[in-house]
């Protein structure tokens, strides 16, 4: 399996993790009314969550990327960096979000945006 489908992979677990945080950094999770829970979040841990359902969100692009990248040939090395920068650019949105840093969170999506559609254009 290439790097590029490993971070796929981790892409696809990111929204895990990030929800993760949200619902057992701190106490009160309900499971039988995790809905309810998540409504009522506040600071980081709402913002966790938020960071979350972006997650989702910027997930099926990325790996619409990649899967063409590999069948139209896409340079094996370029390809691994772009989606290694993918994931280093969703890690550090997902710290800038729970850090409250918006402007800082916005480039962070700006550059694993960009990391896709880099991929998208190169070939083209």
């Amino acid at each position: 399996m290439t790097t590029a489908y490993w971070c796929m992979l981790i892409a696809a677990f990111l929204p895990l993790a990030f929800t993760g945080v949200a619902k057992f950094s701190g106490p009160g999770f309900n499971n039988n009314r995790p809905r309810d829970f998540q409504a009522g979040l506040t600071g980081f841990r709402q913002r966790a969550h938020w960071a979350h359902l972006n997650s989702f969100e910027a997930f099926p692009p990325f790996a619409a990327a990649v899967v063409m990248a590999h069948q139209l040939g896409l340079a094996q090395g370029t390809l691994d960096q772009l989606a290694i920068g993918f994931i280093v650019a969703r890690l550090a949105y997902f710290a800038f979000y729970l850090a409250d840093m918006a402007t800082l969170r916005s480039l962070a999506w700006l550059a694993a945006t960009a990391c896709w559609v880099a991929m998208f254009f190169l070939l083209a």
